[in-house]
């Protein structure tokens, strides 16, 4: 496996690949999502990532049962040391409960910890911007949280390259806690919008990567080739958007390379992410054993830089 890697600055050694806890609960029921964890730490991985409002999106669902879910497992294994549990807090849970006021975040991280059973967060990340709450507040309401223990450092989850400096310099300003992780949305498809601004900013400050949409909702896993496939999935609607000239050029190219690693596609995909200087651990989720395998293996996989080569030309914009 590929060596640990470092959480931004914080001295927090993770796996090169994250598991995304959006299905616990959702298209993982209770069982598999414990057998899948179990696997997952057993594998010699250890970051799981969450949000609190994982899947309020689910008919009959409030947010909160990703986490949940997790913290029975963690009750149940007693495996809290082994892993680097990281969630978020802002998304719209309802009732006014969403941004990143302090009154709010306080609220919102102690909902979270009694959901996961645990008494601290490793990565507590702010999971959108939210352009009505001072960054001053927020980041005083995380300095206490890590006085306090709760948290141990934190992320920004979909921020722009100017909010994330601006953050920062509030930081330095204050001696607050830095944002030492942002989690884009970047994979071999999705490349521009993390490439043009905000991965420069990430290498040049030290900031870690953990993107989300690894596998573009499942199209990099190969098994969507035409219109035909996409009624098998919950996510079919979003793959669509990638059934293009340029998408198919991309699968064309992760078969060939795949093929000469005797690999699969969704391993590629996550092995040329983790080849990528900027990534720390691409999050990807499965929801079966099997796709389990893929993202392991994903971490044993060193691409060559021809492999590495090929795949970029092939996902040119």
């Amino acid at each position: 496996m590929s060596t640990k890697r470092t959480l931004g600055n914080s001295g927090i050694e993770v796996a090169p690949l994250a598991f995304g806890g959006n299905v616990f609960g959702w298209t993982a029921d209770e069982a598999t999502s414990f057998s899948l964890l179990d696997k997952f730490v057993a594998s010699g991985l250890n970051l799981i990532d969450t949000a609190d409002v994982y899947s309020r999106w689910v008919d009959g669902h409030r947010g909160g049962e990703s986490e949940t879910i997790i913290g029975k497992w963690l009750r149940r294994s007693g495996k809290r040391d082994q892993v680097v549990l990281a969630t978020k807090v802002g998304m719209d849970m309802g009732d006014g409960k969403k941004g990143l006021r302090k009154a709010y975040i306080v609220r919102a991280l102690e909902d979270s910890l009694r959901r996961l059973q645990t008494d601290y967060i490793d990565l507590y990340q702010s999971h959108t911007d939210d352009a009505d709450t001072p960054q001053e507040e927020t980041l005083a309401t995380y300095a206490d949280l890590v006085r306090q223990g709760k948290v141990r450092v934190i992320g920004a989850s979909n921020f722009s390259v100017e909010r994330l400096a601006q953050a920062r310099s509030v930081s330095q300003q204050h001696d607050y806690p830095l944002y030492e992780t942002l989690q884009p949305e970047y994979n071999l498809y999705d490349r521009a919008g993390f490439e043009a601004t905000l991965e420069p900013y990430c290498l040049e400050n030290g900031v870690g990567v953990i993107n989300y949409y690894s596998l573009a909702s499942g199209f990099l896993s190969g098994k969507y080739r035409s219109e035909q496939d996409l009624g098998s999935s919950v996510r079919g609607g979003k793959v669509k958007n990638y059934l293009n000239p340029r998408g198919l050029r991309i699968l064309s190219a992760l078969d060939q390379v795949a093929e000469r690693y005797g690999s699969t596609p969704a391993s590629v995909a996550l092995a040329w992410l983790i080849a990528r200087p900027s990534i720390t651990a691409p999050i990807a989720s499965a929801t079966t054993l099997t796709q389990l395998d893929a993202l392991v293996a994903a971490t044993r996989l060193n691409l060559d830089v021809q492999a590495i080569a090929q795949l970029d030309q092939a996902s040119a914009a």
